[in-house]
């Protein structure tokens, strides 16, 4: 059976924000896409969050939440850790937020079909949903971001991950830098001093490689 058509198909679209970010949580945004609202989505120039600067995306992410049906999994750093030191694998993990993300929808709108952005095993997904979700169709491709649904999915996991992130900041009064690079290891190294290397799993991802790099820099 070939791929619909997902101009005018009504489908739930699926995507992921701070994989990979260090700092901040893991978020799995998903929006359903209806013949009624699809007009509205496009109105809002919706395009895959990568392509949005952060300002745009919280500000269409708002319009979002407001006018279409949609939902968020965020997994706060400890939480993460915390599943992720019993999974041991980052693509199980995320499978096991689509999948919640995608049921969780499914109570608030009525569609026979899903779509996610591919990012490791299918079966992966497709193992993690439960009977609602297993009585729909699953599609997984590559850049599934061109799809509107996916792409609206990605701006509100873009919002909520930068809200979170913005949390964090206000709570420990400094600045968590996004992404993995050498400033994230630098702020990593100043949370340690200020309040505690035993509390970085509180605010990062601590199976990334940055740990190992902050740890050389206290």
């Amino acid at each position: 059976m070939s791929n619909p058509d997902l101009s005018i198909s009504s489908y739930i679209g699926t995507d992921e924000s701070g994989k990979g970010d260090y700092f901040g949580p893991l978020v799995i945004g998903a929006v359903c896409v209806t013949e009624q609202n699809r007009e509205k989505l496009i109105s809002l120039d919706v395009k895959d969050s990568k392509r949005t600067t952060d300002k745009k995306a919280r500000r269409i992410a708002q319009s979002i939440f407001a006018n279409v049906p949609c939902t968020v999994v965020a997994i706060g750093s400890e939480k993460y850790n915390e599943l992720y030191s019993k999974i041991r694998n980052l693509n199980r993990l995320l499978a096991w937020g689509h999948a919640r993300a995608i049921e969780n929808l499914l109570d608030k709108c009525e569609v026979d079909l899903a779509v996610t952005d591919q990012f490791g095993d299918p079966k992966y997904v497709e193992s993690a949903l439960m009977k609602k979700g297993r009585e729909i169709r699953l599609i997984q491709e590559t850049k599934a971001e061109k799809h509107i649904g996916v792409a609206a999915a990605s701006i509100i996991a873009r919002a909520k991950f930068l809200e979170y992130l913005d949390r964090y900041s206000s709570q420990h009064d400094m600045t968590f830098p996004k992404g993995a690079g050498p400033n994230v290891d630098q702020a990593g190294a100043d949370f340690c001093r200020r309040y505690g290397h035993d509390n970085l799993s509180k605010v990062a991802k601590v199976h990334f490689k940055n740990s190992k790099k902050i740890e050389q820099l206290l």
